[in-house]
């Protein structure tokens, strides 16, 4: 199970004779792998509080609340138990002259794993194009996703420059879109995940023409902590006759 320590410092004690957190980052994160990942935070009078009342964003530099003691950094581990975690958080040098908040992530068991999600999230772009539904299909991607089109002469950026793009390219074709997934292989990350498929597009234009093509999906994923989402995919024609 992951926890989550917070590495809380104390701006009246006397740091000069605490070890050095180095061989702690070395011992756990590179010989035992316990730690999957953290990172050092700049002072409190660096930090912006955030809030929002009746619609309005109030910003205020400094901390969320003024006290002696302040998370200095953070640090994701991976182990067996709450006890685990806590004999992990004990052996950090900064528990010797402040403090260490030892949380567990979210039930993990709420959540999907990344190559879960990530299959999920392909069919259901293959049912959202066979029904041509437009917000089923942008319900998939991040806000803030890039796409590259398979010409390669446009990047779009942002959802909505990508539902204009979806409702111009379902305005070419009539009926149902089968979306046939070939090949899909899944490279599962910590916080991000990517995949690369050969996807075929069968269909029929609005001239009567029919639609059948291969191209190549690269796609990265987000967790925002709550699902994952599309927010990077890349189109491309392979070269005649190749298939991966």
């Amino acid at each position: 199970m992951k926890y989550m320590l917070l590495v809380c410092g104390d701006d009246t004690a006397d740091a000069s004779g605490m070890a050095p957190v180095e061989p702690w980052v070395e011992e756990h994160g590179v010989r035992r792998g316990d730690r999957l990942y953290g990172h050092r935070l700049r002072l409190p009078d660096r930090a912006v509080t955030v809030r929002v009342r009746d619609g309005e964003v109030l910003r205020t530099d400094g901390p969320f609340a003024e006290t002696k003691e302040y998370v200095a950094g953070f640090d994701v581990v991976d182990c067996d138990s709450l006890e685990a975690a806590v004999r992990i958080a004990a052996a950090h040098p900064v528990a010797t002259i402040g403090a260490m908040e030892v949380r567990p992530f979210w039930d993990e068991g709420l959540t999907e794993d990344a190559e879960t999600a990530v299959r999920r999230l392909d069919a259901e772009l293959t049912e959202a194009a066979r029904a041509r539904d437009v917000d089923r299909l942008t319900a998939c991607y991040a806000p803030d996703v890039e796409t590259f089109g398979a010409t390669g002469r446009e990047v779009r950026s942002g959802i909505g420059a990508l539902r204009k793009a979806a409702e111009a390219w379902f305005a070419t074709l009539t009926g149902p879109v089968d979306r046939e997934v070939l090949e899909l292989r899944v490279r599962p990350g910590e916080g991000s995940t990517f995949s690369h498929a050969l996807v075929r597009i069968r269909g029929t234009r609005v001239s009567g023409e029919p639609l059948d093509r291969v191209v190549r999906v690269t796609t990265g994923y987000r967790d925002t902590g709550f699902s994952w989402l599309i927010a990077h995919e890349h189109v491309s024609v392979p070269l005649e006759g190749e298939r991966s």
